[in-house]
């Protein structure tokens, strides 16, 4: 299995090689990826990160580390098929220096990528961050909101990510990455974090389109709750897309695929990675937009092992409880494409 994994490897690189010099991209692919714990090899004093050291629980070493950055890599070259991904979303990142090994070491260099990032206050010193390629997108803005809570002083999680694109010297995107707060404890006692997500986030893109209107806005993250889950569905307040659009609703297009979700837990999928979009993007005439069919959970079989204890497949994870497992994430990665109306050939 390893000999194909490094196969397949080899020609993805060769592939990706060739493809970065083409330059007449049909769309522009947004892809989100939960990476589960790309953590260096160094001790940081201000995290707790000591599992993650070659003398921690995990034994985390450099040639895990590198073979890892290098499989984030290959799932991005394999995300992009025959095109380039233009943005990449990101969760479980512990600093700029493993993004930069992403983006400098890898042959994901050939895209000439930026990225979008700060430390966050999580504890465990994991942060969510955005890739862009800089040939196509000007950053016009960037910010990272606090998602706090009032009653409890000393809560940490991760910051959302926000961040406002010029694609293409055509349209304006506004663009979100999100890692709510985990489900430790129980779905239900820890809820209201989740929540508490949900309103900041809303309250940002309601100020958005109390300016514009017709804003358009993407939204993607691991979002620890599925879509009818009330953080989501109520206060979010996003809809299942249907044949109208509202450019001022919210509209999560994320489904399950054959049976498949992003994440598996006790032998049930879930989607907890999902993508959602502001209505402008499902209604616009002009610029870009989006297809409300085009959701993609990426799950090719290389991702996936068998499930011994249940039934079917799951995940492949780097690591199997402690035992390190030399798997790629315990999430699947998702997508979507930005397309121009007029050309119909690059419609979903």
């Amino acid at each position: 299995m390893n000999t194909l994994i490094q196969i397949r490897s080899s020609l993805l690189i060769l592939l990706f090689i060739i493809i970065a010099f083409n330059t007449n991209a049909q769309r522009h692919r947004i892809m989100f990826y939960n990476v589960e714990n790309l953590f260096d090899t160094e001790n940081d004093s201000l995290t707790n990160d000591d599992e993650f050291m070659p003398n921690g629980s995990r034994y985390w070493n450099k040639s895990r580390y590198y073979k890892k950055v290098n499989r984030i890599f290959q799932v991005a070259a394999a995300v992009g098929e025959w095109q380039k991904v233009s943005f990449i979303g990101l969760c479980e990142i512990e600093n700029r220096k493993t993004l930069n090994k992403l983006i400098y070491n890898t042959p994901l260099s050939a895209l000439e990528m930026s990225a979008v990032h700060k430390e966050s206050p999580d504890r465990r010193g994991i942060d969510v961050a955005l890739l862009y390629r800089k040939e196509i997108a000007k950053l016009l803005y960037s910010e990272f909101i606090k998602v706090d809570l009032p009653t409890e002083m000393f809560f940490t999680t991760r910051d959302i990510l926000y961040a406002k694109f010029l694609v293409e010297k055509t349209d304006t995107v506004h663009m979100f990455v999100n890692h709510w707060p985990s489900r430790r404890g129980g779905e239900m006692k820890s809820r209201y974090k989740r929540v508490r997500a949900a309103s900041i986030l809303r309250s940002k893109t309601d100020s958005i389109f109390s300016v514009n209107s017709g804003s358009k806005i993407v939204i993607m993250g691991d979002f620890n709750d599925e879509p009818s889950d009330v953080s989501l569905s109520e206060t979010l307040h996003t809809k299942i897309p249907d044949y109208t659009f509202s450019d001022t609703t919210l509209y999560n297009l994320s489904v399950k695929q054959n049976g498949l979700g992003t994440h598996k837990y006790r032998g049930v999928w879930s989607i907890l990675d999902q993508i959602i979009v502001s209505g402008s993007l499902l209604n616009s005439d002009k610029g870009y937009k989006v297809s409300k069919l085009g959701f993609n959970i990426f799950s090719y079989n290389y991702l996936l092992e068998k499930d011994e204890r249940y039934t079917g497949t799951k995940p492949k994870s780097t690591y199997s409880g402690y035992r390190y497992n030399d798997g790629f994430s315990d999430h699947l990665p998702v997508f979507i494409d930005l397309y121009i109306k007029q050309d119909r050939s690059q419609a979903p």
